[in-house]
This record gives structure tokens, sequence and C-alpha cells, in this order.
């Protein structure tokens, strides 16, 4: 499956998606990875599970180290795995670079001789490198032109009929975000408001937020006539945020009822919603 994750800048999709891989360190709650507590495991176990997770980032060239030739750089999650011996490594890079369409001479080369579509492809044969059952692809294809976005989205989407891969994919372009995914969740200023299937959310949005985001989206077609919602003020700051509904200092729908958190309840074929319009 792909979960998309999806709400403006600043409302804590890219540290979700560091605080699952503990990159950070959360002050609360819990990190359930196939019914095992991230949190509570001791550091052998840490290190095995965290071969089964890995993360693409936003930016292809930030995420890879300049010095290192791109063979060193697929090798190194595999030195840090203990995977075989180097000539197994070396085997398991080839393989790897080939998956995502490298070449051999490619391996010889550094970063900043790729354009950022290739060095892109040379992030997510990094992700592959200890055969991960998830990926975080934290907007993997904002920082691209349009032509080699489709073609990245195409890799993922062939690597993951492969590889039996799970994705959580963040990114704040819904276009992007409908053809990728198969459920979408809505993020504000640090809590989920709403999580339902692709084709429901864009069909019949139910959180305020959600309205808002989606009529902000260029779409060509059916939606292209939906009035465009525009939000007062700014996202609250994280560390002060509202009482009770997050969204209520710049919902037009609010009430005073609103001043308390609404719960993310079930409102039918698994579309969930935290918003007191629907209590």
């Amino acid at each position: 499956e792909t979960l998309g994750l999806v709400g403006e800048s600043g409302s804590g999709k890219s540290t979700l998606a560091r605080t699952i891989l503990r990159l950070l360190e959360p002050t609360s709650g819990s990190i359930e990875f196939n019914g095992s507590d991230f949190l509570k495991v001791d550091r052998r176990t840490l290190a095995s599970m965290r071969k089964r997770m890995q993360i693409i980032f936003q930016d292809p060239y930030g995420s890879l180290h300049p010095k290192m030739r791109v063979g060193k750089i697929l090798e190194e999650p595999l030195i840090i795995a203990g995977y075989g011996n180097r000539a197994k490594r070396r085997e398991r890079v080839a393989e790897m670079a080939g998956f995502v369409g490298l070449n051999p001479e490619h391996l010889k080369r550094f970063p900043h001789e790729f354009s950022g579509g290739q060095r892109q492809r040379i992030a997510i044969a990094r992700s592959l490198a200890t055969n991960p059952e998830l990926i975080i692809c934290d907007e993997p294809v904002s920082s691209l032109d349009m032509s080699v976005r489709s073609q990245i989205l195409n890799l993922l989407e062939d690597l993951q009929e492969k590889f039996a891969l799970t994705y959580l994919f963040i990114s704040h372009d819904l276009t992007v975000v409908e053809h990728i995914c198969d459920r979408i969740a809505v993020m504000y200023l640090g809590k989920i408001v709403e999580i339902t299937s692709k084709k429901e959310l864009f069909a019949n949005p139910l959180h305020p937020y959600a309205w808002a985001l989606l009529s902000a989206a260029p779409f060509i077609g059916a939606r292209e006539g939906r009035e465009r919602i525009v939000l007062e003020g700014d996202i609250p700051s994280p560390v002060d945020p509202p009482e009770g509904c997050r969204f209520y200092t710049r919902c037009s729908h609010a009430m005073e009822i609103c001043r308390t958190m609404p719960d993310l309840r079930d409102v039918g074929r698994g579309h969930l919603v935290a918003c007191h319009l629907y209590r």
C-alpha cells in the first residue's frame, strides 16, 4: 500500500517521517512496526528493525555524500548492516543500480556529475540496500522537473510491485498524491484530521482543512470549477497550538465546541475525520 501524507508547509510531515525512523526521538506516544513498539526495543533489535525501513529524502543532492563515489554510497548501508564480504557487497551494489536504471560506469562517478533525476535514482537504489518492507518517501519528486517526476514516480511504482514495498509518501502536491497513493492522510499542525481512500478524499472531502487544500490544487476537468477557499492567517506555532481543534482559528465553520479536541472517528466506509461537524 501507499499511504499519502499531505498538508501545508509546517504541518509536521517531515518531522513525523523522521520520528517514525527515530532520527528524531519522540517526547511521548508509541511507534509500532509489525506489532512491536519501536521505542521499547533494545539496541540490537533496533538495528535489526531499522534494516526493514528506509527513507528517501527530498533533496537528492543534499542527502548524498559529495566526496563519495556512487558505488561507495550504495555500499555504505550494506557495510553498516554487516552484509557479506566485499565481493558480495559489490555484486549487490551492481544489482541495486540496475534496479533503478543506472549503468555500471555510473558507480565510479560523484553525485555532482548527475542530473537531479539521476541523483534521486541513486537515493532510491540506496534505500533498497537492506531489503526494506517500508520506505518513507519525503517529497521525493518536489525538487525535480515535471518530465522527470513522472519517470521517478513510475520507477517507485515498479519497485513497489517488484519487492512488495509499503510506502509512506509525503507531498504537498495533490496531483502527485492522487496519482501514486491508495489512501491519504491529511495533517494539520501535527494532527491527522482525515484519513480515507484516494477516491473518497477527492470526491468527498469532509474536514474543512481538506476542503481548502483541494480547492487550492490545480485540476483539469470536473473539479476545476470547485470554489476556491482561501484560508486567513498562517499556520499557528506548534509550540503553542490553539486549544481544542487546531484548525479552529482558521476555520469558517468553527463553533464553541471546537474549543475541545475532536476524536478521529469513522463516519462510514473507512472514512475517518476529526471534526465536530460530524459528531
